[in-house]
């Protein structure tokens, strides 16, 4: 294996030094035949000695982030950032379908200590608590990319989906969702909300795309589907 490698649903790719490894509906990694996925959406590649992630399309952005979940960004078309980790998480969504792959470096320029076991007990990831059937909402969102093994695709359930598998109204689930939403939205959490004050359309797929990568929910968290189901709470 070279210092950098891809995994897209279990199938590797190792571009040289000298590649600008593409990745689209057309490319080095061709993802899918979504017409809803530009032709040329990302590259890698490697400059002055850095391997950098750019996003060459118009229209999508992508969720990046490392492999603990504990740093996150959020890439928009034109911009590009480092690959630094030893193991980072791209997702990404086109029209009904989100994808997922994974970058692994040998040589990382940035390493992360594990964190030393804590005798307070639970643990809060970032500054946002929710409740259960907030969570709940989350993880029924994101079940399908929960139950998948590794990398690759899946498509996100519609709001009246996710409420029928929770058992609640879609009135309840969209109000739920609007909370949850604004709550993420005033620690700084990208791509929520549209301009003007209106929330975006595709906020359910960059909620999905942040609490899976920031392991805000994850599948150990499944059980809450089955717990809240049908409940009167909140």
């Amino acid at each position: 294996m070279g210092d950098l490698a891809i995994d897209f649903c279990g199938e590797w790719y190792e571009p040289t030094d000298e590649d600008i490894f593409s990745i689209g509906r057309e490319g080095d990694l061709e993802v899918d035949d979504n017409p809803y996925l530009h032709r040329r959406f990302l590259q890698i590649a490697r400059y002055d000695g850095i391997w950098r992630l750019s996003n060459v399309g118009s229209m999508l952005s992508a969720t990046v982030a490392d492999g603990s979940g504990g740093m996150q960004a959020w890439l928009s078309p034109g911009a590009r950032l480092p690959l630094v980790f030893s193991h980072t998480t791209i997702i990404f969504t086109a029209g009904p379908t989100t994808y997922e792959f994974a970058v692994h470096l040998k040589t990382p320029s940035f390493r992360q200590e594990a964190p030393g076991d804590s005798s307070a007990g639970d643990t809060t990831i970032g500054p946002v608590v929710f409740t259960d059937s907030q969570k709940a909402l989350i993880v029924a969102l994101a079940e399908p990319m929960l139950r998948r093994e590794g990398t690759g695709f899946s498509a996100i359930p519609s709001s009246a989906a996710a409420a029928k598998t929770l058992g609640w109204a879609l009135t309840r689930f969209n109000r739920k969702l609007d909370n949850v939403c604004d709550k993420l939205d005033r620690v700084g959490v990208a791509g929520l909300r549209g301009g003007g004050g209106k929330l975006a359309t595709n906020r359910r797929a960059r909620l999905v795309e942040h609490a899976v990568t920031s392991h805000l929910v994850t599948a150990d968290d499944l059980y809450l589907i089955e717990k809240m189901r049908g409940t009167d709470e909140g």
